[in-house]
């Protein structure tokens, strides 16, 4: 990573030294940065977001990975100020520009505007646009490291799940459905785990099962992110019976079975 991102990352855990304002998720020579930043968006009206920034090894040459995170907004706002802000970091010189980005985002009321106009519809929407998905792990080796970062990202993400051990590795995630491909996102490009041989790997060969709205079927949805262990598809059946997702598992049985 360049000493640019380095330096950048001190002054902005300088500059976002409140309570829970600023966190280093991550920090790796192969991988980049990954920070998180608790903001407002749009002046004194503001509203509470959560971004996360992922300053890759060649940043600042190329603009950094974005996620924006709010239960204050609904999921399509939050997705519309990531663009905004991509739109926003693409014009921008190739020098750091986190700290600017955020700036620009704490004043721009237009924004602000435009989301708060759309409350009303934000409550009618709200359940429509929470996703289901199920992901497939090759392998986790070094467990605490790999366990860790998981519990990080989807509490950064604003997600909710389960990981269950066994003969298959699963990874059942509820929420924001760009939040959840953010996640599958990482888990490919950051060395979450080791190889046989020690090194550090990335999960490459992590495969989505599924990923579909959430069903009324699946009740008022998951809470946390808790780990689970089973031993046999009865077990693993059972995992899913106690979370409402019955039908998720049928779906997905097949796809175990290979």
């Amino acid at each position: 990573m360049s000493d640019a991102a380095l330096e950048e990352v001190s002054v902005l855990s300088s500059i976002y030294c409140g309570e829970g304002e600023f966190q280093l998720i991550q920090q790796s020579a192969q991988d980049g940065l990954v920070v998180q930043i608790n903001s407002t968006v749009g002046g004194e009206r503001g509203l509470d977001v959560r971004l996360l920034f992922h300053l890759q090894p060649s940043y600042p040459t190329c603009p950094p990975a974005i996620s924006v995170s709010s239960t204050a907004l609904s999921r399509t706002q939050c997705h519309n100020i990531r663009q905004t802000l991509l739109d926003q970091a693409a014009a921008l010189p190739p020098e750091p520009m986190v700290h600017q980005l955020v700036e620009w985002l704490q004043q721009c009321v237009e924004v602000t505007e435009k989301c708060r106009g759309g409350e009303e519809e934000v409550k009618e929407r709200e359940r429509e646009e929470e996703w289901t998905a199920v992901l497939s792990l090759d392998h986790i080796r070094s467990r605490s490291r790999y366990i860790g970062l998981l519990e990080r990202w989807s509490r950064a993400l604003q997600l909710t799940g389960r990981l269950l051990l066994g003969q298959s590795i699963l990874v059942v995630l509820q929420g924001a459905r760009p939040n959840i491909k953010e996640f599958c996102r990482l888990l490919k490009t950051v060395k979450v785990d080791v190889d046989s041989s020690g090194k550090k790997c990335k999960e490459r060969m992590m495969r989505v099962l599924i990923e579909s709205p959430l069903s009324s079927s699946c009740g008022h949805g998951l809470q946390g992110f808790v780990v689970k262990n089973y031993e046999s598809l009865p077990e693993l059946a059972a995992a899913f019976q106690e979370i409402n997702m019955t039908e998720v598992y049928q779906q997905i049985l097949p796809s175990l079975r290979d």
